[in-house]
């Protein structure tokens, strides 16, 4: 038990691991909030789904260059800004939900502009977590911890905002998103210990952000890495957009079944974090590709059950192997990844993560369009375990990646 939590006795990753947490939290509180906005005042599905394109594909195209441009200068000047910030736009996003003063343009702009600090908050973030933990040997315990932070923060987010704006309003609701990102803005203002840039680079952010690029292009793990994952959150959001469908029409079940079902899900995501977090070999390729799998099976028994219980167990499998393989590619990735590049090859993630999906989304619309829910779940789970499959033939081997990985970097950043 001390040496799962040996990384909260490292400073400052108690504040790094507050502001995560409170960073996504408060996305998950802004896209509830906002979505609900956008619908209440235009009455009109179009413009609810133009700001969650806003909201969330264009920031995945932006913060990535921002990243690249923001992490050669100390934490302890970028995460507080980009924290502050995001509390002004949460301000006046409240000031426009109240009276007469919403401007469907300025809220989808203020939307992007949060969602794209919100990512570049979280791959800075993950970057000075490898850069702190990693010469310790403490970096599957951190993100271990790190990831219990982002099952909780997503689980319960969503309920939050519907709390907050059931009692208070959304106005109210945007205030307290707001006043949670001043907060953490001003912790970690005052905290002296923030990892800082070994030497000032002064590098053009555009060459930095290609260099970044090139290193995640040209060193075969990373890119293995990326690619995988992309094609397996395709796979894995499949089946988000049709599980209203799915619960109604072939589990034949009601609108509290339906939330039962995703329950069971978000259940399934906290135990498979505190499931990666006692594990005592958390790191490797054999653990990413037993989560990915347990995905794909759940999926595929999802595809044949024939009632909510049984729907709802497969759901807590999946919601388990869900929980561990998000933070078993970011430990993987961080290892394999020299110090100079960790922002942005977590940025780089980070964004892939919000940005894929969409592919997923449209896919499972069609799907359903040409099948059924049940062909939607199935394909999926096809789709996951022969990734599974590809990936397990495809390693590489550590020592070699990891030489390469030092070798590409040192080149990158001699140029």
């Amino acid at each position: 038990m001390r040496r799962r939590l040996e990384p909260l006795r490292v400073r400052p990753f108690g504040r790094l691991l507050g502001s995560y947490t409170v960073n996504d939290l408060g996305d998950s509180i802004g896209v509830v909030a906002l979505s609900i906005l956008v619908y209440d005042r235009t009455e009109s599905v179009a413009p609810t789904a133009g700001f969650f394109l806003i909201a969330k594909f264009l920031p995945a195209l932006l913060a990535t260059g921002l990243t690249a441009h923001l992490d050669r200068f100390g934490l302890r000047k970028t995460l507080p800004a980009l924290y502050g910030i995001e509390a002004v736009v949460f301000s006046l996003l409240a000031l426009l939900a109240s009276g007469d003063r919403f401007f469907l343009p300025l809220v989808l702009l203020l939307g992007a502009v949060d969602g794209t600090l919100a990512i570049t908050g979280r791959g800075l973030t993950r970057g000075a977590v490898g850069v702190l933990l990693l010469p310790r040997d403490l970096l599957s315990e951190g993100n271990a911890l790190m990831n219990l932070g982002f099952a909780v923060s997503s689980v319960f987010g969503a309920a939050l905002a519907g709390l907050l704006i059931a009692v208070f309003g959304l106005s109210a609701a945007l205030l307290v998103d707001a006043a949670s990102f001043a907060v953490i803005a001003v912790v970690l203002l005052v905290a002296r210990d923030l990892p800082d840039p070994e030497h000032e680079d002064r590098t053009p952010w555009r060459e930095r952000f290609v260099d970044g690029l090139e290193f995640a292009r040209d060193f075969r793990p990373v890119r293995t890495l990326l690619i995988g994952q992309a094609l397996v959150l395709i796979c894995f959001t499949i089946v988000v957009p049709i599980e209203v469908i799915y619960a109604k029409e072939s589990l034949g079940t009601t609108d509290a079944g339906f939330g039962i079902l995703i329950s069971s899900w978000g259940a399934g995501i906290v135990i498979g974090s505190l499931l990666y977090l006692w594990l005592k070999n958390r790191t490797g390729l054999a653990m990413i590709l037993i989560s990915s799998a347990a995905v794909g099976v759940a999926y595929l028994g999802m595809s044949q059950a024939g009632t909510l219980a049984v729907a709802c167990a497969f759901s807590v499998l999946g919601g388990a192997g869900n929980g561990v393989q998000w933070v078993a590619v970011m430990t993987q990735l961080q290892e394999a990844t020299p110090s100079e590049f960790q922002a942005r090859m977590s940025g780089l993630l980070e964004s892939l993560g919000a940005a894929v999906p969409g592919v997923g989304f449209l896919l499972g619309g069609g799907i359903v369009a040409l099948g059924s829910p049940r062909t939607a779940f199935a394909c999926a789970g096809i789709g996951i375990l022969i990734l599974v499959v590809l990936a397990a033939i495809m390693r590489p081997t550590r020592q070699t990646s990891t030489t390469t990985g030092k070798t590409i970097g040192r080149r990158l950043s001699r140029s």
